[in-house]
């Protein structure tokens, strides 16, 4: 039995998406499910894609979700660096292994003539192997051209995914690719295999993206004589259509505009969780401890996963409504001006949010106005349907001396019910008194019922918005 080592691996080029985050969080899980150690390392090897800054965005964007990394970038480790750029000689030495075994030599081809190689290919209709170019003859590899990996043996390639299952290629999948540019920095191809090996990685989760490239990989451990880590290759997240990948242009974004919205961090992680992954019952709301206790890799599925705004705000108001009350009001009343944050209005917004950022949305769409402003409007908008001005007015009054009757103490959502609700069904139709009585109090086409309105607004601003609305 050997420990379980998993990492993530990400390269700094812009921001965190879905997909990255949800390959982070399998691999986290897996790690703490087994007791192992979860590594972040940052694979900076394409200098021209690098954008400034997102080294410090990854590690805010995984801070920010709880997945906390055992070594790796600003923790260290006993295999630091974790950086790529800062292991350049790590992977000299091991292309000087692969060199010294005969597995490799410097490119002697430039640019041009290796696209006359591929464009002659082309006009074969056959595919361009470099390998069918490879000298006979090596120079001496002194670092000012590419060095190229020697595939060992051209054979048919079989393993086994843990997700995928037994996969294999064909020999066309093999073919002697760059291990070390003419810039000094490795590619990932190479660079990968080699921090793999020397941090102990055990289990790999990946995208489908890398299923073609494995024969190559493969080829490269068995060069160095090392074993190669478990796959475990992730179904793609499809777009809100089912029918392609998920990208920017379907709504794909930065993993911190969650965060800004007003998501929480475990319900994102209980939502990327179920984003390609089943438990074994039908159960869909997890706390982390939970999902670590019932993850397991045989259950990710193949195929790919459907990414869903509703779905994802439904987890998150689930995660919501499990929060204690007075963090549930903490976080409404910072949207409200101080004297606005009453009590009663709490359970209101509760009802009509999935996120903290509904509460601005509400408040810009006029939909708390009933409660933050005196509301205007004009006599047209009391009357209900064709009854008579006056007899909407007696109803108001009615309205006005029942509620004139409840002591302020007991002004609370159930006695204000009754109350109205006695006049109501002594009407011909309960609209003609709870319609005008609503407007009258909120000024709006939609709002919360006139009983919890009243409530909200207390005693003396009820009676106040009826006696103008009379």
């Amino acid at each position: 039995m050997t420990k379980v080592v998993t990492r993530f691996a990400p390269s700094p080029t812009g921001f965190m998406h879905i997909g990255g985050v949800r390959t982070a969080l399998y691999a986290w899980l897996w790690a703490r499910k087994n007791k192992g150690s979860f590594i972040l390392r940052i694979e900076d090897t394409d200098k021209e894609r690098e954008v400034e800054g997102s080294v410090a965005h990854i590690m805010e964007s995984l801070k920010w979700l709880g997945l906390d990394w055992d070594e790796g970038v600003d923790n260290g480790g006993p295999h630091a660096p974790y950086i790529q750029s800062q292991r350049l000689d790590i992977y000299k030495k091991y292309a000087q292994i692969l060199i010294e075994k005969g597995y490799a030599y410097p490119d002697p081809f430039t640019e041009e003539q290796v696209g006359e190689f591929r464009n002659k290919a082309e006009l074969e209709k056959r595919p361009f192997l470099y390998r069918e170019h490879r000298p006979e003859k090596f120079d001496v590899w002194d670092g000012t051209k590419p060095l190229r990996f020697k595939v060992p043996e051209i054979k048919v390639y079989k393993w086994h995914d843990l997700v995928f299952g037994n996969l294999s290629a064909g020999v066309e999948a093999l073919d002697d690719f760059i291990l070390i540019k003419s810039d000094g920095y490795p590619t990932y191809n190479f660079a990968h295999i080699v921090d793999d090996i020397e941090m102990k990685v055990t289990h790999v989760m990946r995208g489908e993206e890398f299923i073609s490239s494995t024969p190559k990989f493969l080829s490269v451990y068995e060069a160095l004589g090392e074993m190669p880590p478990l796959y475990a290759t992730l179904p793609v997240i499809l777009g809100p259509d089912g029918k392609k990948k998920l990208s920017k242009r379907d709504g794909a974004k930065d993993l911190l505009e969650y965060q800004k919205e007003g998501y929480l961090p475990d319900a994102m992680i209980n939502f990327l969780a179920l984003l390609g992954w089943h438990p074994k019952d039908d159960k869909e709301i997890f706390t982390r401890e939970e999902l670590i206790q019932a993850f397991e890799i045989e259950r990710i599925q193949k195929s790919g996963a459907q990414m869903s705004a509703d779905k994802l705000d439904w987890v998150n108001k689930e995660h919501i409504k499990k929060l204690p009350a007075t963090e549930i009001e903490k976080n409404i009343f910072s949207f409200l001006p101080e004297d606005k944050r009453n009590p009663k209005l709490v359970p209101v917004i509760l009802e009509r949010i999935s996120k903290w950022n509904d509460v601005e949305n509400m408040i810009t769409a006029g939909e708390l106005d009933f409660c933050l402003k005196t509301p205007e409007y004009s006599k047209e908008k009391l009357i209900y349907k064709n009854i008579p001005a006056e007899k909407i007015n007696a109803n108001l009054k009615l309205a006005l001396g029942t509620l004139e009757k409840i002591d302020e103490d007991d002004f609370n959502t159930d006695n204000i019910k009754n109350g109205l609700m006695n006049i109501a069904n002594s009407l011909e139709s309960r609209g003609e008194l709870l319609h005008p009585v609503r407007y009258a109090l909120s000024g709006q086409d939609r709002s919360p019922d006139p009983f919890v309105i009243a409530s909200i607004l207390g005693k003396n601003e009820t009676l106040s918005r009826l006696q103008k609305a009379i």
